[in-house]
């Protein structure tokens, strides 16, 4: 199986590493909450067309490894995760929304994200093959 998907008129592999966390950094993401962060995180991705690769909700952050199809923007596809599954926790939980502090935010604003792509060393190699291939063939 190819690492690369396709669209209709794309092949594309973009995947990213992902890490965000709860306001003010409070160690909220535990039982039933850390469940249902894990679960919203999955059927929102599913829902753009997006894969899982790999999801691990800790107590005061989420790391998502995610291959994110390239007709969505990164800080769209954020945007998209973090809004719904705060609205749906708050709305599960709603003893979260009573404490003073959250302001009717669940997650802080930014997030971390880092592309996932080939090791660097085996490009070099592929260029300097290609270049060397193309130079016998001429």
């Amino acid at each position: 199986m190819s690492r690369f998907r396709k669209l209709s008129h794309t092949i594309w592999h973009c995947q990213y590493h992902i890490l965000w966390t709860p306001k003010y950094r409070l160690r909220i993401l535990t039982g039933q909450v850390a469940e249902e962060v894990g679960k919203c995180v999955r059927a929102f991705s599913e829902q753009k067309g997006c894969e899982v690769v790999e999801l691990n909700v800790q107590i005061d952050h989420v790391h998502l490894l995610v291959m994110v199809v390239p007709k969505i923007s990164i800080s769209d596809f954020v945007g998209i995760i973090k809004g719904r599954t705060a609205i749906r926790v708050f709305n599960k939980f709603r003893h979260l929304k009573q404490k003073p502090y959250w302001g009717n935010h669940f997650w802080s604003r930014g997030y971390c994200v880092d592309t996932v792509g080939l090791d660097t060393e085996k490009i070099r190699k592929y260029v300097k093959y290609q270049e060397k291939k193309e130079r016998q063939e001429e």
